[in-house]
């Protein structure tokens, strides 16, 4: 059977490598041509008691062509336990006392194939898992349509590795590589390339890679052999897909890698000044490894001084970078006002999580957006960017930079936890066609007169840092002088320099792309998004063909924002949260009127629901 695009979810406790399965099961799909969009879903604790509906862990991949994201609902469940089979049926309300099953909270569709591992469901898994009968699909309800595919996954595996050597806990742990497998024989998928990434998963760990490709292997000879009463299906590849190289990269590496690549392009060294916090940590992990390409990584005692080394390495001449997650960037907003005010290229990248205080550290939301535009003491304007894909988070990294270091401004960053641990499908780019970056540098003909208040015809000051010969000077967080750059408290050269700062910002939007308008721009509806919802609304809008404008420059906003929103009479603005994005827009266009579609769960948006709000009105 033939599918354009298909939604596979592995689920089990947080112990079973749920991860690694949809990790490799992903990539694998990627590198046979698949798009792909990734969401793994998981708890915050550490490790939850297992077979509890607490711990349970999850990662779901959409695969195929013409895919925008991870997918509403799943086509396949590969439930590794009782509680994990729980937690899928009921959705979002498997925690909510007395929750009851509904199709429309299921994370499957009714028509789903659903794997179970039987050795998972004895009496004593169920009673873990809350079950109050002994029969957990008719407990459950789960619909006639759903097939349920019985497998044996803990005894099969046992039998598999009996032999090999491993104690019996490492065993219990190979069990994701056989439903692995068993997945690869049911989607076609050919066994060698998923041994080559195990290969190079475990290739500081030898003795274990003979065992798990054994395991793999017999997962899918038992899918093959048997059959299963299922019939295997095959995805098709993307037709959409230009010539090059590509590979499947989550949103903090594919940050990382745009940030080198900008250090890269303008010859400056690369410097992060940070502190680990989820879900941002791994941006520090890949640059820190990254000492081959002249990367330097201070991890900091605390996030305030892991953006004061960053500010420091900027005043220095460097390419200046500080990364973090909500409640980080609220301690940083101190110094990132000094960084305003001493206009000192800076790029802060907040990925934002569920709030506020710990809030939800491992889920997503938008709820940043009001913070990271004016969220500082006194005028202290900045620029504030934000990626759409996993993919993107690369050429927004990389645009970052650009803004920072040719207009000599903090640019704070917006990704999220979605686009952090997701994945999509990447084309390699060549360095030569990445937009040149030009340091906004002092001329050669300002030594010996050089002071920081002087300024081109953007109303960008120069760039000059310690060692350069007759460009001597201070640079503090004092208000100066408008013309000589010295400490100023005179009343209207305070009000003279906050307008400039202002208007620093504000003509950016001139060398920013334009906003545009997808889908059916004859609509009288428009669907307004921004950061990580495109996908989700890109899907909603053509379901609904309506018209979809959605940012990723937020301040400013592109210049033509007020000619395109006017052109439509009714405007929903989608974000996940209170409705920031929605406040912005009326703050910026006085008069303009606006509808909103707001979800605060800690999750991706379902694209139905948008479509039936959207209908409703």
């Amino acid at each position: 059977m033939n599918k354009q695009n298909v939604v596979v979810r592995f689920c089990g406790d947080s112990g079973d490598g749920m991860q690694l399965t949809g990790t490799m099961f992903s990539s694998l799909s990627a590198i046979l041509g698949n798009e792909i969009s990734t969401l793994p879903d998981f708890p915050a604790e550490i490790r939850a008691p297992q077979g509890t509906l607490g711990g349970v862990s999850g990662f779901q991949v959409n695969l195929g062509s013409g895919v925008f994201t991870p997918g509403d609902k799943a086509d396949v469940i590969v439930a590794m336990n009782a509680a994990a089979l729980k937690v899928c049926t009921l959705g979002s309300k498997f925690n909510v006392a007395g929750a009851t099953y509904n199709t429309n909270d299921s994370m499957y569709k009714d028509n789903a194939v659903v794997i179970i591992d039987t050795d998972s469901f004895t009496k004593k898994d169920l009673e873990k898992a809350l079950y109050q009968t002994e029969n957990p699909f008719t407990e459950l309800g789960i619909p006639e349509s759903v097939q349920i595919v019985p497998v044996a996954l803990t005894a099969l595996t046992k039998e598999s590795l009996k032999d090999s050597g491993l104690d019996n806990k490492s065993i219990l742990k190979s069990r994701n590589m056989f439903a692995l497998g068993l997945v690869c024989w049911f989607f076609n998928r050919p066994i060698d390339k998923a041994i080559h990434f195990l290969e190079g998963k475990f290739a500081k760990k030898a003795a274990l890679i003979a065992p798990n490709v054994k395991v793999l292997t017999d997962g899918y000879n038992y899918g093959n052999n048997l059959a299963l009463n299922i019939q295997t299906v095959t995805v098709e590849k993307s037709d959409s897909l230009t010539p090059g190289t590509y590979t499947s990269i989550a949103g903090n590496k594919a940050t990382a890698w745009g940030l080198i690549a900008a250090a890269h392009k303008c010859g400056k060294r690369l410097f992060l000044g940070s502190y680990p916090i989820t879900p941002a940590t791994d941006i520090m992990h890949e640059l820190a490894a990254r000492k081959d390409m002249g990367v330097m990584v201070v991890q900091a005692e605390d996030e305030i001084a892991g953006v004061c080394t960053a500010i420091g390495a900027s005043f220095a001449g460097d390419l200046a970078v500080t990364s973090t997650s909500g409640p980080g960037l609220s301690l940083k907003s101190e110094a990132v006002g000094l960084a305003v005010m001493a206009e000192l290229p800076l790029v802060v990248i907040d990925v934002q999580r569920g709030g506020p205080s710990t809030g939800l550290p491992t889920k997503t939301e938008q709820t940043d957006l009001l913070q990271a535009i004016w969220g500082r003491n006194g005028e202290c304007p900045a620029v504030v960017i934000a990626a759409s894909t996993a993919a993107n988070c690369f050429d927004y990294a990389y645009q970052a930079c650009k803004i920072a270091l040719e207009n000599m401004t903090p640019v704070i960053l917006l990704t999220d936890t979605y686009l952090a641990n997701g994945t999509s499908l990447w084309k390699l780019p060549s360095m030569a066609t990445l937009p040149t970056i030009q340091p906004q540098s002092v001329p050669e003909e300002l030594k010996g007169k050089y002071n920081p208040s002087i300024r081109d015809e953007r109303n960008v000051r120069y760039w000059a840092f310690p060692g350069m010969e007759g460009y001597e000077h201070r640079n503090i967080g004092l208000e100066r002088d408008y013309k000589k750059g010295t400490i100023s408290t005179n009343p209207e050269n305070h009000e003279n320099m906050v307008l400039t700062r202002q208007a620093k910002i504000d003509q950016i939007a001139q060398h920013i792309p334009a906003l545009t308008v997808q889908g059916n721009i004859d609509s009288d509806t428009l669907l307004v998004g921004w950061g990580s919802t495109e996908g989700h609304l890109h899907a909603a809008a053509n379901e609904l063909n309506c018209a979809l404008a959605h940012f990723n420059y937020i301040n400013p906003l592109p210049a033509n924002t007020q000619e395109i929103l006017s052109q439509y009479k009714k405007i929903v603005v989608c974000e996940l949260n209170n409705g920031q994005f929605a406040t912005v827009l009326r703050a910026k266009i006085p008069g303009i009127e606006l509808l909103q579609y707001n979800e605060i769960m800690g999750q991706p948006f379902a694209i139905e629901r948008i479509v039936e709000h959207v209908k409703n009105i």
